[in-house]
């Protein structure tokens, strides 16, 4: 190649290649200190004193991706594989930006190094001023959750107290888990503080069945709010912990002392044994035996009444709470519950002899008779029974009661025969009622029809039959013929008559064998 003019370099041609990168000016450690501080702000500013605009525009691209994840604020915060990717390039870039402000080239951005390392540490402020506000709204965050979740607990409760207890109880159990969670893990939260009012909410729904008046209904929930210290500090609960004790109790002095009497004891004296044992100190027990003893009062004022029979069931339920009570109280009552049983186990079976249930009365009267061999009505209620039992085969034996103590004037001669295998039982009312027993006849059979008894029962010539003689004012008799031993299957016969004055008179008892298995 010829050489160029004289003052000219060696000749280029035109488009060969690309044109040289400006010469890299001096090593500036000032400047590459500059530059990395500049990037620490995550705005690419390092990049822009060095004028390397596309890698600017990249820091600030993940810059703002961050925070498009960041905002708005989360309570779990900024996702951690987002933070430690953003650190990781910020830190790249502070140490690209150093590397590139050492030896920056001429054309890079004239600024006093010493002003730069001032504007970048200034600049340091912009991500530790956003950490710090990404702080607070993280917080606030956090805050509006737990009063999310503490209103959500509320509207659960609310939701509740529209339902019967048992229905609700799991939605109450849920709730106070929630309000137990809030107070314990997050005790200086806006929402903890909130805790107290929504528990007393709490207290005041579960306990509405006892508000209204509605005492069985309120034992259930309020020993349901006595446990509640068990699962929230006594601290939260405040004087809410001890506020059931005393409702509780006179829950169950109201609900024991309104059910006594009536069917479905627990076999612990119901809610009264229940007070006694759980309250033994508290006024609502003081109460016990005599809410009892008024109660056993006003049934026995019923025996008199038109449902003696129902006083009298209530009455012996009454006694067995009474027994089920814990002592001393069982001693202190026993003696005048058990006065009210008796006189209305009597005039139980007097009304239902009155009522024409006579199978009814005959049993209530027997078993009175067999229970309270002291009772100076002992007699009466056997004759009664007697008389009942006659009734349910023979009904006009029942039209009245039969008559009290001992009829005058002269009395008539009845014998009565047994020509029946076994002993025979008879049966008697009409002005006198008792009942005798007749031995049974060794030598004697039964008979297989009711003609061949009529026309041969003891009659047969020069034989002795087992008999007894009764003596009997005139008037008219009802007669239950009873046999016992081999024929005490067979059914018994009832007949009636009148007897007159002057006369005497004969019965003949036997035993006809035939498809029903034997007749007296």
């Amino acid at each position: 190649m010829p050489p160029g003019p004289p003052g000219f370099g060696p000749a280029q041609e035109l488009g060969s290649g690309p044109p040289a990168r400006p010469p890299a000016g001096p090593a500036d450690p000032v400047r590459a200190v500059a530059a990395g501080l500049l990037n620490l702000s995550g705005l690419g500013l390092g990049y822009v004193l060095v004028r390397s605009r596309l890698l600017a525009l990249l820091c600030v691209a993940a810059t703002a991706a961050l925070l498009t994840l960041a905002l708005p604020a989360d309570p779990d915060g900024v996702p951690g594989w987002a933070l430690i990717g953003y650190a990781a390039l910020l830190l790249a870039a502070v140490a690209d930006g150093a590397r590139r402000g050492l030896r920056a080239p001429a054309t890079a951005v004239q600024i006093k190094p010493v002003v730069a390392i001032v504007l970048g540490l200034a600049l340091l402020a912009v991500p530790a001023g956003g950490a710090v506000a990404y702080g607070g709204l993280r917080d606030d965050a956090v805050e509006e959750m737990l009063l999310d979740r503490l209103d959500r607990a509320d509207a659960l409760v609310q939701k509740a107290s529209g339902r019967d207890f048992a229905e609700a109880r799991a939605d109450y159990r849920t709730a106070l888990g929630r309000y137990r969670d809030l107070a314990e893990d997050h005790p200086d939260s806006r929402a903890a503080h909130r805790v107290h009012d929504s528990l007393d909410a709490y207290y005041k729904a579960v306990s509405a069945p006892y508000t209204d008046g509605e005492h069985c209904a309120a034992v259930a929930p309020l020993e349901h709010l006595r446990t509640v210290p068990d699962t929230v500090d006594r601290a939260v609960l405040g004087s809410l912990a001890a506020w059931p004790d005393k409702p509780l109790a006179a829950s169950l002095l109201k609900c024991g002392t309104g059910k006594l009497g009536a069917a479905g004891s627990d076999g612990r004296g119901g809610e009264l044994g229940q007070l006694l044992r759980t309250f033994p100190e508290s006024a609502q027990a003081d109460q016990v035996e005599p809410a009892v003893r008024a109660a056993v009062e006003r049934r026995a004022g019923e025996l008199k009444g038109a449902e003696p029979c129902a006083a009298t069931s209530a009455l012996r339920r009454i006694g067995d709470t009474a027994k089920q009570l814990p002592a001393p109280a069982p001693a202190h009552l026993r003696g005048g519950v058990a006065t009210a049983v008796e006189d209305g186990a009597y005039a139980c079976g007097i009304d239902q002899f009155e009522d024409k249930k006579f199978g009814a009365a005959r049993t209530s009267l027997t078993d009175f008779a067999g229970t309270y061999k002291s009772d100076k009505r002992r007699a009466r209620a056997q004759q009664v029974a007697i008389a009942a039992e006659i009734a349910r085969l023979r009904p006009a034996a029942g039209d009245r009661l039969p008559p009290k103590g001992t009829a005058g004037g002269s009395r008539m001669e009845m014998v009565i025969s047994n020509d029946g295998p076994d002993p025979v039982e008879v049966l008697y009312t009409g002005p006198v009622t008792g009942r005798i027993t007749i031995a049974a006849c060794g030598s004697c059979k039964t008979y297989p029809t009711e003609a061949a008894g009529r026309g041969k029962a003891c009659k047969a010539s020069g034989k002795s039959y087992p008999k007894k003689t009764l003596r009997l004012p005139a008037g008219t008799y009802h007669f239950l013929h009873k046999p016992g031993g081999r024929s005490a299957t067979a059914l018994g016969r009832a007949a009636g008559g009148s007897i007159t004055s002057g006369f005497s008179y004969t019965q003949c008892s036997y035993v006809v064998r035939d498809d029903l298995g034997g007749r007296v």
